[in-house]
């Protein structure tokens, strides 16, 4: 299921015991329980955005745990999905900050069809449960995720949104690579993500990366919320 262009970074992960042991548990989870996302979109962020384009990498926690919102990309969900509380304040900010509507949908492809990976540090949760799948392997394989990325020669933005991802800093090498700091979108600490002017700081860091400037608008696409 590890999409072609990440094979040959991260193939060697799924081979290692506590992959084997991760993909057991999960196994055993949706046979018990409403797991989501779905299986074949657990790496919907890395089929997204292939390796060798992605320029920022977006980091969240762990998906969306309400039924038809995970879709494997962190904070976005499927078209007709209300958009969550996060996702609502990142627009909001977004409004604020480059002036673009804030659309009637939280679908992310735009973002990651532009070399935005959306990556959440665990791939799956059980439903009404978040961080249920927490540290049971799933945040070894995206640090490997994110080594791959860090690795490459080619430099990219990292985007660390709160404390939990502010952990990873280590992973990264910050004399090659960008790293956009601030605090979560979430509800409980929007008050210092408003104003922070996010945006702009990627794609200024994009800029000086030599990589286009990512496009940030999402089009309405005309499906009303469930």
């Amino acid at each position: 299921m590890l999409p072609e262009s990440w094979q040959a970074v991260l193939g060697e992960e799924l081979d290692k015991p506590y992959f084997q042991e991760l993909t057991e548990y999960v196994e055993k989870e949706r046979a018990q329980h409403h797991v989501f996302p779905p299986r074949d979109e657990v790496f919907a962020a890395l089929d997204a955005t292939p390796y060798d384009r992605v320029k920022v990498l977006i980091l969240g926690q762990d998906p969306y745990h309400g039924v038809g919102q995970a879709h494997g990309m962190c904070f976005s969900v499927r078209p007709g999905v209300k958009t969550p509380p996060s996702l609502r304040n990142i627009f909001k900010e977004m409004h604020e900050e480059l002036g673009h509507p804030v659309p009637d949908n939280g679908y992310l492809m735009p973002w990651a069809r532009q070399g935005v990976l959306l990556l959440n540090a665990v791939l799956t949760v059980r439903e009404g449960e978040a961080n249920a799948h927490k540290g049971k392997g799933w945040e070894k394989f995206t640090d490997a995720v994110i080594r791959a990325v860090a690795e490459r020669p080619d430099p990219a933005v990292f985007v660390l949104w709160g404390n939990y991802a502010k952990k990873k800093l280590p992973l990264i090498d910050t004399e090659r690579h960008m790293v956009v700091q601030g605090a979560h979108p979430s509800p409980l600490s929007a008050k210092k993500f408003f104003g922070s002017r996010p945006f702009t700081q990627i794609n200024e860091a994009v800029a000086a990366q030599s990589h286009p400037p990512v496009d940030w608008r999402i089009p309405d696409l005309g499906t009303p919320a469930q």
